[in-house]
C-alpha cells in the first residue's frame, strides 16, 4: 500500500470525525454563531519545506502570515487577530528572535492585523503556526461557477515557480529576472484589498497558494462546471526562460505554487466593475477563460485541446 500524501491524510482524519462533520474544503474555516459567521484559518510554515535558501528571517515570519491573509483575501475577509505558535530550535540567538519577532510585527501592521497571542517550544527546525481570525456576512465559496462566468486571476504566473528553479536548481537567468523573481518568492503579496473591494461582484472564488492548475481542478470539481481555459496568465519574461532552460511554459504556469494570487468567476455584467477596481488598485487582472457545461479543466491552444491534470504542491508527495 503506498504512503499517505496531504490531501489522503486530511481525508483520514475528516472520516474519523463522523458524517456529520459534513466537512467541504474551503480557504477558510467558517463557523456560524447565532447571526454572526466567525471565520478562522491556520497554516503552518515549516522550514525544510516552506523556507528557500537565501530567505531572511524576517520575510520568513512575514511569509507565515501570507499564507492565512491570501485565504482570507480570495473570499473578500478581513483578517483581524491571529496568534502564533512557534518552534525555535535550541541555540537560535538573541538577534535572530528580534528578527523574527519584527517581521511579524510589521507583517501585523501592513496586513491590519493583531497578534493577540500563541505559544513558544524548542524544535528542531523553524516551525510557525499562524491562525487568524475575522467574521463576515457572507462567503463566497469554491463552488459558486455559473456557466458564461469569467476566469480571472489577480497576477501572473510562473514568477515563483521560475525563482524557485533559480534559486534550488542554478538555472539560467538574466540579473533583472532573477531579482524580480526572487521578490516573488521571498515577499509574495497577498491581494486584500482587492479581494475585499470585489467580493460583491465574483461568484467563486480561492487561494492560488498549491498551484494554478491545482485551484482551477479543484473550483472545477466542487462547482460541477467545465472552466475553459484560453489565455495563459503569464509574461513575455517568463516565456523568455521557459524557452532558455528549455521548460515547458504551461509547466511554469499550472504547476508551479508559492503564488498567492486570487483565482475567481465573475458574471459578465460584473466584468467592468472589476476591471476597474483592478486598475484602482493597480492590480494586473488577467482573464483567462470561461465556465461552461461539463467537468474538469482545459486549455485550447492553437486550436487543441489539452487537459489539465491537477499538478499542483501536495506535501509527502510533491
Amino acid at each position: 500500500m503506498s504512503k499517505p500524501d496531504e490531501v489522503d491524510i486530511i481525508k483520514i482524519f475528516q472520516q474519523s470525525f463522523g458524517k456529520k462533520s459534513k466537512f467541504v474544503p474551503e480557504d477558510i474555516e467558517i463557523l456560524r454563531m447565532k447571526k454572526i459567521i466567525f471565520v478562522a484559518k491556520s497554516d503552518m510554515l515549516v522550514e525544510n519545506t516552506d523556507v528557500p535558501p537565501g530567505m531572511q528571517i524576517d520575510e520568513v515570519a512575514r511569509k507565515s502570515m501570507v499564507s492565512c491573509v491570501s485565504d482570507f483575501a480570495c473570499k473578500g475577509i478581513k483578517p483581524q487577530y491571529a496568534t502564533i505558535s512557534l518552534a525555535i530550535p535550541k541555540g537560535f540567538s538573541r538577534s535572530k528572535i528580534k528578527k523574527l519577532a519584527t517581521g511579524f510585527s510589521m507583517a501585523s501592521k501592513e496586513f491590519g492585523v493583531k497578534i493577540v497571542g500563541g505559544d513558544v517550544n524548542e524544535g528542531k527546525e523553524i516551525v510557525i503556526d499562524v491562525s487568524m481570525f475575522g467574521i463576515s456576512k457572507k462567503i463566497i465559496r469554491r463552488s459558486g461557477a455559473r456557466i458564461n462566468d469569467i476566469i480571472i486571476t489577480s497576477g501572473p504566473f510562473g514568477y515563483s515557480s521560475a525563482g524557485l528553479k533559480i534559486i534550488l536548481n542554478h538555472l539560467k537567468a538574466d540579473p533583472k529576472f532573477t531579482r524580480k523573481c526572487k521578490q516573488h518568492v521571498n515577499r509574495p503579496t497577498p491581494r486584500l484589498k482587492f479581494g475585499l473591494r470585489i467580493v460583491d461582484y465574483i461568484s467563486s472564488s480561492m487561494d492560488s497558494s498549491d498551484g494554478l492548475s491545482t485551484t482551477l481542478n479543484e473550483m472545477s470539481r466542487q462547482s460541477k462546471k467545465k472552466f475553459v481555459i484560453t489565455e495563459l496568465p503569464t509574461k513575455p519574461d517568463v516565456e523568455e526562460f521557459a524557452k532558455m532552460n528549455k521548460i515547458k511554459l504551461t509547466d511554469l504556469v499550472f504547476c508551479g505554487g508559492e503564488e498567492y494570487e486570487i483565482i475567481a468567476t465573475i458574471p459578465k455584467h460584473y466584468l467592468n466593475k472589476v476591471r476597474q477596481i483592478a486598475r484602482m488598485h493597480k492590480i494586473l487582472l488577467f482573464e483567462i477563460g470561461h465556465v461552461t457545461k461539463g467537468r474538469n479543466v482545459v486549455y485550447c491552444q492553437e486550436n487543441k485541446i489539452i487537459p489539465i491534470k491537477d499538478c499542483g504542491w501536495v506535501h509527502f508527495k510533491s
